[in-house]
């Protein structure tokens, strides 16, 4: 039986439980039932550090592997021995052994999850302006989870200070201390600047508020990119027919792995032979053009698996294929086939666009 590990993780300025398995595709299913998410800057699945998501997690994986909390366990005791807000923590967390029906676990305290987030009155009403506004605006759910992110750790860091008090020297103050003292990167940085312009012109409508606040120069980097020799030993190496379609799609159209999963059977149009990608990046349709050869691969996984709604469905009714699923089936055919290079499914896109310029 299989060893899920569970370990202390901050996710952003967030106390999280950091889940971390062997690369097994079923245990996606059991992650996402027990409500956790999947953060590809720490390579882990993350759940809040509450009981409730202690013991739903403990539910889901009841008989089907193991929970190792050592190292979770010394956290949680070394932060009650310091009194960090947390004197209720428990003294024992008590590993899941596997059983053949529904574990009930031992009761656990209150982990306190958020602890880090004690927002001034005027601050907390900030952060509540900066949602509204993001909303209003009908930013992607992405974009409003980054730029609300930036902005609380901001508002953490600067503690009881107003945010609307801010001048712009001391937004460069605080710019010049994510770059030197938390050694962030420009990407992080460029992401930071974004939300607080947004806040500042945006929410609070000072207008060229940002234009004195020089941007890190980005470091230009090549795509990753595969030849076509090994891209075909990536897809004649995965035997499942919904996973290679899936690689094969991905790869013909030049999509991201976000337009793949949520790509549904009325995007195909056989008589055109074309695929519709609704609202993509930008909220942006686009129409492309599907090969004779993919249109007689897609009707071939159709007739096999009989998909209702979505073209690669999920585990749970009504869902698509998470996307981490998809980043895993390469990962593995990428091992199998021998590639040893560095690349994600977005390599994939790069690759087509490489070879239609070759």
């Amino acid at each position: 039986m299989h060893t899920v590990e569970l370990k202390p993780l901050m996710h952003g300025s967030v106390e999280c439980i950091g889940i971390y398995s062997p690369l097994v595709f079923r245990f996606n299913y059991y992650f996402e039932k027990a409500g956790a998410k999947w953060s590809q800057g720490n390579k882990c699945w993350y759940l809040p550090c509450t009981e409730k998501h202690y013991e739903q997690l403990a539910r889901a994986l009841a008989g089907k592997a193991v929970l190792e909390v050592a190292e979770f366990k010394k956290y949680l005791l070394e932060k009650k021995l310091n009194n960090h807000g947390a004197a209720s923590l428990p003294q024992n967390l008590p590993p899941v052994q596997p059983q053949n029906k529904a574990v009930v676990t031992k009761k656990v305290k209150p982990l306190q999850a958020n602890i880090a987030f004690k927002l001034s009155t005027e601050n907390n009403e900030a952060l509540q302006k900066f949602k509204q506004q993001l909303v209003l605006k009908s930013y992607s759910s992405s974009t409003i989870k980054t730029y609300t992110n930036e902005f609380m750790q901001f508002l953490q860091t600067i503690g009881k200070v107003p945010a609307h008090e801010f001048t712009t020297a001391r937004i460069k103050d605080y710019m010049q201390y994510c770059f030197e003292k938390l050694k962030l990167s420009e990407n992080t940085l460029h992401s930071k600047i974004n939300a607080l312009k947004f806040y500042y012109e945006q929410v609070l409508k000072k207008e060229k508020f940002f234009w004195e606040i020089p941007r890190p120069k980005k470091p230009l980097l090549l795509p990753k990119v595969i030849s076509k020799e090994k891209i075909a030993n990536l897809i004649n190496s995965i035997e499942n027919a919904k996973h290679k379609t899936i690689i094969m799609l991905t790869y013909a159209c030049g999509l991201r792995v976000s337009e793949v999963v949520s790509l549904r059977i009325k995007h195909i149009d056989g008589e055109r032979k074309t695929i519709f990608i609704e609202k993509a990046k930008g909220k942006k349709d686009r129409v492309l053009s599907l090969s004779p050869n993919m249109l007689i691969m897609l009707r071939e996984y159709y007739k096999l698996y009989h998909p209702k709604d979505y073209l690669f469905e999920g585990q749970f009714e009504n869902k698509h294929l998470a996307e981490r699923s998809i980043q895993q089936v390469l990962e593995k055919a990428k091992r199998k086939a021998g590639i040893m290079q560095d690349g994600s499914m977005h390599m994939l896109r790069h690759s087509f666009a490489t070879h239609l310029l070759d």
